[in-house]
């Protein structure tokens, strides 16, 4: 057993508001605070005692680790683990856990969501209808933008994981030609997938999916020279990570008609400056990291990071990343 007295939540407002009940079970292991947001300067003091931590955002590096001498736990209330230096954790005896597949459903759902925003124009229309367009019109119909079928195109996977291999059963139920870029050998891959090198994915695809992790080798994955391999109509979906993309090869891409449109639930920096070129960019449809979000996924988050924190104190800690 290892006892734990005081858990901080460092920005607990990306979940729930501080006051909200949910957060409960964590107060039940140990004296627990959550804070909305922890700015850089307030880290050290706003941790002080505490054992262990939660975070989601929030930095946390070498040079804080070693000025924690208590800390014996973070919590990453995420998938991704790089705002912390895992390394240094090691080396200092702390333990780092993450939250696995929690989200994989509404990620999957929401590359759907910006796709058919782009091919469909839902929204387009009910803005149009609800200022009286339809109401005014001569015709039982009218359209003013093109739209296609999805059925017969080739949806490109960058990245088959968990999130890969569900938007790659959607995209097959919808009729679409499932073509990816990943580790895994032909023989291990569902039937009817085909396994692409890279570029020859950029140039086949309809639709483009990005579920990759970011490392050295997927920073800036689709460059300019990439997107010169597209067809016009080619649209892009990330969900993964902002910079696997560079933003402004794909803005000159988008706005030059090189590629006809972009979906993008992540950005390279988040919030954006005021100045990213993609905020502008034609045909670009952005939801603001929202993918993980829905109402299921984060209480799937919940509990799991409250087992991760039990697991720790019983002496059993589960999803270690370092």
């Amino acid at each position: 057993m290892k006892s734990i007295n005081r858990i901080v939540c460092l920005d607990g407002a990306t979940l729930y508001p501080a006051d909200d009940s949910r957060w409960a079970p964590f107060a039940a292991i140990a004296d627990f605070e959550v804070y909305a947001r922890t700015a850089p300067t307030e880290l050290i003091e706003r941790i002080g005692d505490a054992e262990a931590i939660l975070s989601n955002k929030v930095v946390i590096d070498a040079d804080t680790i070693a000025a924690l001498p208590r800390l014996r736990y973070i919590g990453v209330l995420a998938t991704g683990y790089n705002v912390v230096d895992t390394a240094a954790a090691r080396a200092a005896g702390i333990v780092v856990t993450n939250i696995p597949s929690y989200s994989t459903a509404s990620v999957a759902q929401t590359v759907f969501a910006l796709l058919l925003a782009i091919t469909n124009r839902v929204e387009h229309y009910a803005a149009e209808n609800a200022a009286g367009r339809w109401a005014n019109s001569p015709d039982f119909s009218y359209r003013d933008l093109e739209w296609s079928e999805l059925a017969g195109k080739t949806f490109g996977i960058v990245g088959l994981g968990s999130i890969g291999r569900a938007v790659a059963a959607i995209a097959s139920a919808m009729g679409m030609r499932v073509a990816v870029y990943t580790s895994k050998a032909a023989s291990e891959l569902p039937e009817g997938f085909v396994k692409m090198e890279l570029d020859e994915l950029f140039a086949a695809a309809d639709v483009l999916s990005f579920h990759c992790p970011l490392t050295p080798e997927t920073r800036n994955l689709v460059d300019a020279r990439r997107l010169a391999l597209m067809k016009p109509s080619a649209i892009i979906i990330n969900t993964s990570r902002g910079p696997v993309v560079d933003e402004q090869a794909l803005a000159d891409a988008l706005n030059s008609g090189r590629i006809y449109a972009a979906g993008l639930d992540v950005l390279a920096q988040e919030p954006p400056k005021a100045d990213c070129p993609l905020l502008g960019a034609r045909n670009c449809f952005i939801t603001p990291h929202l993918a993980w979000a829905s109402a299921e996924a984060r209480s799937r988050l919940m509990e799991i990071a409250v087992a991760n924190v039990r697991a720790f104190t019983e002496g059993c800690p589960q999803n270690v990343v370092n």
